[in-house]
């Protein structure tokens, strides 16, 4: 009816484990953990960079990132990730994904 009053889809996509998983794969693809550096010291995906969405200068550091590539972001829970998804949609970046249950859904295991 008046689609201006419906909230606007996101400009990223929600994966399952299973689907970040296979995401992952892709070759040139960017994995972002938007947790603090002491969640990050604690256990991460393989291959992570640690930016912490809550930071200052999260935007700033994103921005040194390439918006061309697949950006698979993550937290804890998926709160914070699909935050940050949500900057690098509105930053330009144009494929960028959150998972679904952060690193508490994840089923492999975490490196330090």
């Amino acid at each position: 009816m008046f689609d201006f009053l419906k909230p606007a889809a996101p400009a990223y996509q929600n994966l399952t484990p299973a689907e970040f998983s296979a995401a992952l794969r892709q070759l040139g693809t960017v994995l972002l953990d938007v947790r603090r550096p002491d969640e990050f010291a604690g256990g991460h995906l393989p291959g992570a960079v640690n930016i912490d969405v809550t930071a200052p200068d999260f935007g700033s550091r994103v921005a040194a990132l390439d918006n061309t590539h697949p950006t698979l972001v993550y937290c804890r829970s998926g709160a914070r990730s699909a935050t940050a998804a949500s900057q690098l949609s509105k930053a330009g970046f144009g494929h960028v994904a959150n998972l679904l249950g952060g690193v508490l859904d994840w089923p492999e295991k975490l490196v330090r």
